[in-house]
């Protein structure tokens, strides 16, 4: 980012901007998302936010590395309950399915194989870490602590707005969702717990 604001004014916009360019690049990515129109909706003008972005590639990389900590902080993992972890991912993805869509744009237009981020950029050793030291107990099954914490996202995200069955909204009746959140937890318990 080229210069953070210093009024409280400019911290209004900025977070405008933010905030509108949430929707703009989940809705339309990279590629499709507006400059014209997040300024319009953020009410303010170009120059502002190339003075805080830089471009339209460095506002998309300030909204998308913004949601990869939402979701390591949100949603902490304790990798002695896989299958409780999975079922808080997939309770936060329909409060925030934008961030799944992200995701989703930066993994289709940036990034079509291999890590979504560079390896500086993840946030994922905390994650790694606790999944080992569950393995090291007894308490997961083995192998390598990255393709399990994969697999228990993968399986989180089954009905997510990325998903090429069925994508769950924050609308559908509450007993649905527990329908859900029993399966996903008895299917991550079965399949993570070591034998």
């Amino acid at each position: 980012m080229a210069d953070q604001p210093l009024t409280s004014r400019g911290a209004a916009t900025y977070q405008r901007i933010l905030d509108v360019a949430i929707q703009e690049f989940a809705e339309h990515g990279i590629a499709g998302a507006r400059v014209e129109r997040i300024v319009a909706a953020a009410r303010t003008n170009k120059a502002q936010l190339y003075a805080y972005f830089g471009n339209k590639e460095g506002l998309f990389d300030a909204i998308f590395f913004g949601s990869l900590e939402r979701i390591v902080n949100v949603v902490p993992i304790d990798a002695t309950d896989l299958a409780d972890w999975a079922v808080r991912l997939y309770d936060e993805y329909l409060r925030r399915p934008d961030l799944i869509r992200l995701a989703t744009w930066a993994r289709l237009e940036r990034r079509p194989a291999g890590h979504l981020v560079d390896n500086p950029d993840r946030l994922d050793d905390h994650k790694l870490g606790a999944i080992a030291e569950a393995q090291a107990a007894g308490l997961v099954r083995q192998g390598d602590p990255f393709d399990v914490m994969a697999m228990v996202i993968a399986m989180s995200m089954a009905w997510s707005p990325v998903s090429n069955v069925y994508a769950a909204t924050a609308q559908e009746p509450p007993e649905l969702h527990e329908q859900r959140r029993a399966l996903l937890r008895e299917s991550v318990r079965r399949a993570m717990t070591a034998d």
